[in-house]
């Protein structure tokens, strides 16, 4: 397993399936970027893609699964795809569905790299989301996955030392979360669920002191930031849906967060008393009003049973308004 870089050398700079591959890059030079792998979950798992990549001397992944089964089942699909070893696992940012599987690298000897922000931010993520899944019955206290550590963590940016460079840089603000990571191999960029490649998106927000703290405009700004990494013919993966140009999948999701930040905020005008509404026992058949009305403007857009659960960050925060 080749050796990753120091922070001091880093450049300043729920069923389970399995999706094809991404594009890869054309190079064939002994610097190309190599193929880029795409492993994701089913529903149980919420519909996460964990994309990876082979150096030819190591693997690194970026997102780790809502649950250690899950990344199980990810690396067994590495492991029946190549022989070399998991060097690392990043995580992009504070959704579950990102970290709570990174255990089960660390038992092969991978390192869990993340930024400090972000490594920051589980603990607090992990309290809120097990309270949320044990209170559902989703979960016993037990059963719930343990908060990993992190092994690595960095701030601003980081290169890891493989065989095919791999370029980590923190965002200056945060996103679907409160802070986010991209990870740039080649002429490929993987962002977590900054953007879902049309795909319905997570719209909860960062938590924050255990409540949820939705931010369009950091989103948006972050999203801004992202497409001047590279060339606007870069490839990126997203946490959720179609690999798409870098420029195309950008320009995409500002349009859709400024759609579902007016079809929230023209539902909850409409309620005489907004909180009362939204935390009462209709609360339920609001989400779903509002699911449908931004499932209508995007008809040919995937997974819009993620709006359903998540919306309420959104609307709650329009609500206190």
């Amino acid at each position: 397993m080749s050796r990753l870089s120091s922070p001091a050398t880093a450049l300043a700079v729920l069923a389970l399936g399995c999706a094809p591959k991404s594009p890869a890059s054309t190079d064939s030079g002994p610097a190309a970027a190599p193929v880029v792998h795409t492993w994701t979950s089913g529903a149980a798992g919420f519909d996460t893609h964990s994309h990876w990549v082979d150096t030819g001397a190591e693997v690194v992944v970026f997102d780790a699964q809502f649950t250690p089964a899950l990344a199980r089942e990810l690396i067994a699909d590495i492991q029946a795809e190549t022989d070399s070893p998991i060097a690392a696992v990043v995580i992009t940012h504070p959704n579950p569905d990102k970290f709570l599987g990174a255990p089960a690298f660390q038992e092969l000897g991978a390192e869990v790299v993340a930024s400090a922000a972000t490594a920051a931010a589980l603990a607090g993520v992990h309290a809120h989301k097990q309270a949320y899944f044990v209170g559902a019955g989703m979960f016993t206290a037990e059963s719930f996955p343990a908060l990993p550590a992190v092994d690595r963590t960095f701030t601003g940016a980081l290169t890891l030392e493989t065989a095919v460079p791999v370029r980590l840089v923190e965002l200056a603000q945060g996103g679907v979360t409160t802070t986010q990571t991209v990870g740039i191999v080649g002429d490929h960029l993987f962002a977590g669920d900054l953007t879902a490649g049309r795909a319905h998106a997570w719209l909860e927000g960062g938590i924050v002191d255990g409540a949820p703290a939705p931010d369009l405009a950091a989103w948006d700004a972050s999203l801004v930031e992202l497409g001047g990494l590279a060339p606007d013919t870069a490839w990126l993966h997203p946490g959720r849906g179609e690999a798409l140009p870098l420029a195309t999948a950008v320009a995409e999701q500002r349009a859709y967060l400024a759609t579902a930040d007016a079809v929230v905020a023209e539902h909850v005008a409409q309620l005489d008393d907004p909180l009362a509404a939204l935390m009462g026992p209709e609360a339920g058949a609001h989400m779903a009003a509002i699911t449908a009305a931004l499932a209508s403007r995007y008809p040919e857009h995937t997974l819009a049973y993620l709006v359903s659960y998540g919306v309420y960050g959104l609307a709650l925060d329009h609500a206190a308004r």
